[in-house]
């Protein structure tokens, strides 16, 4: 029951890695200030992301 809450905000991260990643790409930093924010944004998304898939994990491996 759980997987698919996970499953939905795992997917929900990815989004939004996705926008930054492509606004970056796209040259929409002003300055390197900037550039640095957007990159410790996806930076902490990606570790939130690595903690679900960790937490998906250990609830599937405590039901066996």
């Amino acid at each position: 029951m759980i997987d698919k809450y996970l499953d939905h905000l795992y997917q929900k991260l990815n989004d939004q890695i996705r926008s930054l990643e492509e606004s970056l790409g796209s040259g929409v930093a002003k300055d390197y200030a900037e550039y640095q924010n957007v990159c410790g944004q996806i930076k902490g998304l990606l570790s939130m992301r690595l903690e679900i898939s960790d937490l998906k994990q250990r609830l599937e491996n405590s039901d066996e």
